[in-house]
């Protein structure tokens, strides 16, 4: 039985259906706070989980990913994100509800349990990093480190993974150029963490934990934080094998796998596969599709939702600081569009620019 239901998850697993069942479960996730942060929910999403693992380690493959040291630690990711992601949500929830009754928030029932910092708090943090030390004493000595052999310039690990915090990067690096994946985009999300403050100066609803009043720009954190940083993590670390491929959970990670690349540009598609030409031998006019597709992409989204959807949020932030947001989430979602394009469409770049190594 273990076996069937095993090689029904590798026959569906694919980029596609995981990263469409991840984002459906979580657009679930914020639409339904109430009832999916409630206790038998929560108990029994929690058991189908644990279900999946229980089932998973009596697979060989499965069971010697998940226990390699280097990937321990992502298990353990999983669930403590998941656990403070659902803990804070839940608490949301409930001062909502009670901001919805006329009830003072769960935070302003604590304000009369104020206590000094010292020696209280103190000795709290204190005993709890001597716990954590004792535990990773523990750790260190159940888990080996992942030491390897001293590195040789001839041979090459394969799979060849970055660590862990750069696999969301290197997944990237999949769809976009390495100018982009390793320098535009994060540096975007250093800059877009940094213009919070500035960007939401609104001292209401800030002090406690909520969701209604604050749900556009929870949603939009959540996403990047959970679809397109954790999600790639978890991909990068157990699906990914062997020259890269896409492997199932319980797939053997087989080096001789062989996938067809055929991934094509967009001014390929649109001169040849469409116009049945060749491709003009000047750039800028063999890349003027990819180029208007991006500025219609960063020029139209912007005036229509300052008048329709973000109206409010337009009136609210100011010309500067809304168009700001904008480009920032504009930049965010392209991940995920380009992601789809490559897998549904084999499209590699809008715009290729090989004569000055501009890709896009």
């Amino acid at each position: 039985m273990f076996d069937s239901f095993e090689h029904l998850i590798d026959a569906v697993s694919s980029p596609v259906t995981i990263f469409t069942f991840a984002t459906a479960v979580f657009i679930l996730f914020v639409t339904f706070p109430r009832q999916l942060t409630s206790k038998w929910v929560s108990l029994g999403t929690l058991f189908l989980v644990l279900a999946f693992f229980g089932i998973g380690l009596t697979d060989e493959h499965f069971r010697k990913i998940v226990s390699t040291p280097d990937n321990v630690p992502i298990v353990g990711l999983m669930f403590i994100f998941g656990y403070f992601t659902w803990f804070a949500m839940k608490k949301a929830v409930e001062n909502d509800r009670r901001i919805e009754k006329g009830e003072p928030t769960v935070e302003q029932l604590e304000t009369n349990d104020k206590v000094l910092v010292f020696p209280y708090l103190i000795f709290i943090e204190f005993v709890i990093a001597l716990a954590y030390g004792a535990m990773l004493v523990i750790w260190s000595l159940w888990l080996k480190a992942p030491l390897e052999e001293p590195a040789n310039p001839t041979v090459s690990p394969n799979p060849s993974k970055a660590p862990w915090y750069f696999l969301g990067l290197q997944e990237m690096l999949v769809y976009f150029d390495p100018w982009i994946a390793g320098v535009l985009l994060p540096t975007f999300i250093i800059i877009g963490l940094c213009a919070i403050p500035y960007i939401d100066r609104d001292p209401a609803n800030s002090g406690f934990y909520c969701y209604k009043a604050r749900r556009a720009v929870i949603i939009a954190y959540l996403f990047g934080f959970w679809i397109l940083w954790i999600l790639l993590i978890i991909m990068g670390t157990f699906l990914r094998g062997p020259n890269w491929n896409f492997f199932g959970p319980f797939e053997v990670w087989n080096v001789h796998k062989v996938v067809p690349l055929v991934n094509v540009n967009l001014s390929e598609i649109v001169f040849i596969k469409w116009l049945g030409v060749g491709l003009p031998k000047q750039w800028f006019i063999r890349e003027w599709p990819g180029f208007a597709v991006l500025f219609l992409y960063f020029a139209i989204p912007p005036a229509v939702l300052a008048r329709t959807a973000l109206k409010d949020v337009y009136k609210k932030l100011e010309p500067t600081r809304y168009l700001v947001l904008v480009i920032l989430l504009l930049v965010m979602i392209a991940l995920p569009i380009k992601m789809y394009l490559r897998w549904a469409f084999n499209l590699k770049y809008l715009v290729a620019i090989p004569e000055f190594f501009f890709n896009i």
